[in-house]
């Protein structure tokens, strides 16, 4: 695929999009968790439609939550304030229906001997298997799609935030299109934006703004071409949005969390889930080892798999494909990676100080990809440990 021409396609949704305002309120939860007590255990989802959210999941923390108070709090950072919002910050009823995580998956997860547990160290969370991405075509070391795509959604809710364009409203989409020539990103052909609006605006002002004030400002120059196609409010209307509009639920956009289809998915979603969660934290890993690789130069581009049984602190398979662009040998890279870096949960969670409330910071405009010092599976850290074991 790396010798011919090509288009791949990448979506971001902004923080107002109903999905987006469930991770959010999940994350929420699980920071103000994690802010008392570090070692809670945390499985929050969140539901959203009209004017009701439903908090739920299975919490078992020394933490005293207000749940009502943290959806509100979040709902109004994100902009739901308007007058004209079904969905509305001081007006969602919020029901909270939350119980203790089940003492047979605790027993799995917590380091000590269990009946019939065939080891006392901390075990994964889950079973599941998890990937890792990181490509040499940006400077966060992520697929362009994506990175382009969320670099719009993230100037368009700045702009919406700065209350300067008051007709801007919070739910919003992006999408990028980007030709490829050799494996390398050579120009933009198409760009999709979606944003709520007031009823009170007219469709050529909501296009001119979001051609001239966001596209042109934030996408590269020298991909835009004379051929570049733009789509703004392609339905030509986009009054009612949000959870007034559509159902939001946790978990939803787990591609647009991570690498845009570039890179593959085991499946299992990121928010309002702690750090005992291999879902999270292995992804998390995944991330940490694959841009280490690229950032040595092994490879262009590097994807690891690794997968786990409930209970069981070693990953049951670890593997790496860099799709033909590695400096040496996959199975090299692999040793070498098996060598620098720990897969078991504990060490996880130890090796990137994962019970921190830092995850109000991933939530939007992707897990991966952000130079937030916090967010420490970013770090290119293990470049000379890795070309050091490579020999």
């Amino acid at each position: 695929m790396s010798n011919n021409r090509y288009i791949f396609s990448s979506e971001s949704v902004a923080e107002g999009h109903p999905d987006k305002v469930c991770d959010t309120i999940s994350d929420a939860v699980l920071d103000a968790c994690l802010a008392q007590d570090k070692m809670s255990r945390v499985a929050c989802e969140c539901y959203a439609k009209s004017n009701i959210v439903i908090v739920g999941g299975e919490i078992t923390t020394k933490a005293k939550l207000d749940f009502v108070k943290i959806a509100r709090g979040t709902i109004r950072e994100i902009g739901y304030v308007n007058d004209d919002d079904v969905f509305h910050a001081d007006k969602v009823f919020v029901n909270v229906i939350v119980t203790q995580q089940s003492p047979d998956i605790a027993q799995g997860v917590d380091a000590r001997k269990a009946k019939g547990k065939k080891t006392a160290k901390q075990g994964a969370g889950d079973q599941g298997l998890m990937f890792g991405y990181a490509c040499n075509e940006t400077p966060e070391l992520m697929p362009a799609p994506i990175m382009f795509a969320h670099r719009l959604g993230r100037a368009l809710t700045k702009i919406r935030k700065t209350g300067n364009v008051p007709w801007l409203r919070p739910d919003a989409k992006s999408q990028v299109s980007v030709m490829y020539e050799n494996g390398k990103p050579v120009a933009i052909t198409n760009v999709v934006i979606s944003t709520q609006h007031s009823a009170d605006v007219e469709h050529r002002e909501i296009e001119k703004f979001c051609i001239e004030n966001v596209i042109k400002k934030v996408l590269p120059k020298r991909l835009l071409t004379s051929k570049t196609e733009y789509l703004v409010n392609p339905t030509g209307r986009f009054v009612v949005g949000g959870p007034q509009g559509d159902t939001g639920l946790t978990g939803r956009k787990i591609i647009c969390d991570t690498y845009g289809g570039m890179g593959r998915h085991g499946g299992g979603a990121f928010s309002g889930k702690d750090p005992t969660k291999v879902d999270r934290s292995a992804a998390y890993m995944g991330r940490w080892v694959a841009k280490n690789v690229v950032a040595a130069k092994l490879a262009a581009k590097c994807e690891i798999q690794f997968a786990y049984a409930i209970g069981h602190p070693d990953p049951v398979s670890v593997h790496i494909d860099t799709f033909g662009t590695g400096a040496v040998t996959d199975e090299r890279i692999k040793k070498a990676v098996n060598r620098v870096f720990s897969f078991q949960p504990a060490d996880i969670i130890d090796q990137l100080n994962l019970r921190r409330p830092i995850y109000l910071k991933t939530t939007n405009y992707g897990h991966f990809g952000k130079s937030d010092p916090n967010l420490t599976w970013e770090k290119t850290d293990k470049v000379a440990a890795l070309l050091k074991a490579i020999g």
